[in-house]
């Protein structure tokens, strides 16, 4: 399959491309490491005329913190420099371990985070930990900038707030009081696979009180969502057994999954039971963000 023909351009700066994604409309789309664009465009699933690149915007790749702010990754790091971050794997291991876990070595060290969040893919593995982790991002337009959170970024599968001159330039995880985070996949193979259903954490422990939790849901509704029905029902409560089933059970009612070739609407429901208790306990258990 041929790639459709495609103008290109490569702007210098965020005011140039702002203004050139204003000036193009819905002809152009924005490239960084393109492993999805690409893709679509070769399947005839996009065809836009113009490509801008944002690849000399060299500040989009830093990953730093910020005191006062969080963290900051910004939009062009790939799944790899994530992973080898000595600042995440500090801060926020889980975020390390979620971008692992997606596709494969070859991807990851093309394939960045903004493009993650902007495609707007239910399966994405990175928008749920960092949901879940209280994360907003920054979008810079002609107008000036706005930052969101993450949780009201998506509009629907493919669809987001984001403007047509707007690029999405920082992700942002602020400093907070969690023990532990941690992000499980389902998928239908041992390593790559998308998602077919994704359960990210993050709780506050204290002794074996869960003074407060946070339980994002991914692949399993049109949007990654937070459960919180129950979060709600895990605050304050003493952690058992039989609490995280009935936390499980609880999620599992809250999300919207659909039937497809990677399973069932009935079968994904249940594995957000099972991957919710299993994603509690390993967060609550092994005490690391």
């Amino acid at each position: 399959m041929n790639l459709p023909d495609f103008d290109y351009y490569e702007p210098e700066s965020m005011q140039e491309t702002c203004k050139l994604l204003a000036h193009l409309g819905g002809r152009a789309k924005v490239i960084s490491g393109g492993t999805d664009l690409m893709v679509k465009m070769k399947h005839a699933l996009l065809s836009p005329e113009v490509l801008v690149s944002i690849k000399n915007l060299s500040q989009l790749t830093n990953i730093y913190y910020e005191k006062g702010k969080g963290v900051v990754i910004g939009a062009s790091a790939t799944h790899n420099d994530i992973v080898n971050s000595p600042l995440l794997q500090e801060k926020y291991r889980s975020i390390c371990e979620a971008a692992h876990h997606m596709a494969n070595n070859q991807i990851r060290n093309i394939a960045t985070i903004g493009g993650n969040i902007v495609n707007a893919v239910p399966s994405a593995d990175l928008p749920p930990i960092l949901i879940a982790l209280g994360a907003s991002v920054k979008l810079v337009g002609c107008s000036g900038e706005r930052r969101i959170p993450l949780e009201e970024f998506f509009t629907g599968p493919s669809k987001s707030v984001i403007a047509q001159d707007e690029i999405l330039t920082e992700v942002i995880i602020p400093d907070q009081p969690a023990t532990g985070s941690t992000y499980l996949k389902f998928g239908l193979r041992r390593s790559g696979a998308l998602a077919v259903v994704g359960v990210a954490v993050a709780v506050t422990m204290d002794g074996d009180i869960c003074k407060d939790a946070r339980i994002a849901l991914g692949a399993v509704a049109p949007v990654p969502f937070r459960a919180q029905k129950a979060e709600d029902l895990l605050k304050g409560k003493k952690i058992t057994k039989e609490l995280l089933e009935e936390i499980g059970k609880c999620a599992a009612a809250e999300s919207n999954p659909i039937s497809d070739i990677r399973g069932s609407a009935e079968y994904r429901r249940d594995m957000v039971r099972v991957f919710t208790k299993r994603t509690l306990s390993k967060a609550i258990n092994e005490g690391h963000v």
